[in-house]
C-alpha cells in the first residue's frame, strides 16, 4: 500500500512550510509522502525554524526551498497552504483536498526571535498531529 501524499505550502518554503513537512516526517515516519513547496520560493532555510524544529526532535536536514511539482500535487490527498498569503495556480491540477492553515504569527503581538518561533512551531505541531492522526492513523 502506497502511503498518502501531503504537500505543505507557503510563500517562500524557507520557513512554515519546511517546519510543518518536518515535523510531520518525525510524527508519521514513512505513513505519510510528506513534500513542501512555495508559491515564489526564496532561496535559503530561516534558520530560526530550523533551530526550533531541532529543538523538537525534528530536523529540516537537506532541504531547500523549491517550486511547487506539479507531479506533487497532481497526488497530493492534501495540500495545506499555511498563511494568508500562499495561493495556488488554478491551471495546476490538484489532486486531493486543499486546506489552509491560519497559523499564529506571534510578531503581530511583538514577539520576534526564537521565542516567536517556538510558537510557531508548537502551533504548527498541532496542527500536524492532528492531520497525521486524519491521513495515516497508526496502527
Amino acid at each position: 500500500m502506497t502511503s498518502p501524499t501531503v504537500l505543505f505550502v507557503c510563500v517562500r518554503n524557507g520557513g512554515k512550510s519546511q517546519m510543518a513537512a518536518a515535523l510531520a516526517r518525525s510524527v508519521a515516519g514513512d505513513r505519510l509522502d510528506v513534500h513542501s513547496a512555495g508559491t515564489d520560493p526564496g532561496t535559503t532555510l530561516n534558520q530560526e525554524s530550523a533551530a526550533s524544529v531541532e529543538e523538537g526532535g525534528a530536523a529540516m536536514d537537506g532541504e531547500f526551498p523549491k517550486p511547487i511539482d506539479p507531479e506533487v500535487i497532481g497526488r497530493a490527498r492534501r495540500v495545506v497552504l499555511i498563511g494568508a498569503e500562499a495561493e495556488l495556480d488554478p491551471a495546476v491540477p490538484v489532486g486531493g483536498e486543499v486546506v489552509r492553515w491560519q497559523t499564529d504569527e506571534p510578531s503581530e503581538r511583538g514577539i520576534e526571535g526564537m521565542e516567536r518561533m517556538r510558537i510557531i512551531r508548537d502551533d504548527i505541531n498541532r496542527r500536524v498531529r492532528s492531520l497525521v492522526d486524519d491521513l495515516a492513523p497508526a496502527d
